[in-house]
């Protein structure tokens, strides 16, 4: 493949380097998580459970890491070239942009990873901060779906397990735009300069620096899809929406907090990126050599 052409991808096998990247970045990370989701809880860090049982909370990522990242992958790499050819059909083969090709995929990617995501991201959070009645995940799943309360997306169906869909897409898009234009720019300019494509240790560079990039920029998003998640402040007093959590950071606890946890954030996204985008690019290239040598 000429190093300045789109790769394209198989559904199947972007499905399952996908989901074994997910497992692998997220369970590898966990710790790194739990204490930023701390840092940005409204009772405070050490309230919250400190340095303590940063484990707590690691079998609802397991259980979602996988096949959100695979339902990411697998839509982000079938969206790519049918974005792209319609850009070309409407456009024009000359002013068709990758960037934006990029970015629409990641995001109708996203919005579809978060189907999976924002459930085990809302039992997840919950564990993270030693939530009354969070003693297990089942209990932890229980009192989710038991707060039918209206705040959350099909909550008399669902309970609580999508609170926070919307502020997640909304910090997901803005971070796709950013990271996988700039993912796979960088692969193809490295490419250029070396004569061939990048290898899996170059990819999983190129996604640590573009993923340190984005989570630096949607931090913000993050603490309000935080608080959202948490469902009610460090008094107890439950948030009315994204405007609400908004309204009440800036009148109670000032502006700085929305940048609460960026430094274990960057930090786990920037590493989070040079594992998952390298074992990503090493379990695809192994599942598309055992394909071709078939």
């Amino acid at each position: 493949m000429a190093p300045d052409k789109e790769r394209l991808t198989p559904f199947l096998t972007s499905l399952i380097a996908g989901g074994m990247a997910g497992t692998t970045v997220d369970l590898a990370l966990f710790p790194i998580d739990t204490l930023k989701t701390r840092l940005q809880s409204p009772q405070g860090f050490m309230a919250a459970g400190g340095f303590r049982g940063v484990y707590r909370g690691i079998m609802a990522a397991a259980a979602g890491s996988s096949p959100g990242a695979a339902l990411f992958f697998s839509t982000y790499e079938t969206m790519k070239p049918v974005i792209a050819n319609l850009q070309s059909t409407y456009r024009g083969e000359e002013t068709s942009s990758p960037a934006l090709t990029h970015m629409i995929a990641a995001s109708i990617g996203e919005a579809a990873a978060c189907l999976v995501r924002v459930p085990t991201e809302v039992v997840k959070s919950k564990m993270q901060t030693n939530a009354a009645g969070a003693s297990s995940l089942s209990a932890t799943f229980q009192l989710v779906v038991s707060e039918k309360d209206g705040r959350a997306f099909g909550s008399q169906v669902f309970g609580g397990l999508y609170r926070g869909y919307g502020i997640t897409l909304m910090r997901e898009v803005p971070f796709a735009f950013i990271q996988f234009p700039l993912y796979e720019r960088l692969k193809v300019e490295w490419a250029k300069i070396q004569g061939f494509e990048t290898s899996p240790l170059q990819a999983a560079t190129c996604g640590s620096f573009s993923g340190g990039v984005a989570a630096a920029f949607t931090t913000p998003l993050d603490v309000v899809k935080t608080r959202l998640m948490l469902g009610s402040d460090k008094n107890g007093i439950k948030y009315n929406g994204a405007k609400d959590v908004v309204e009440r950071i800036l009148k109670e606890e000032g502006s700085s907090v929305f940048l609460s946890g960026i430094q274990p954030r960057v930090m786990w996204i920037s590493i989070g990126g040079f594992v998952f985008f390298g074992a990503y690019e090493s379990y695809r290239s192994i599942l598309m050599n055992f394909q071709d040598n078939r």
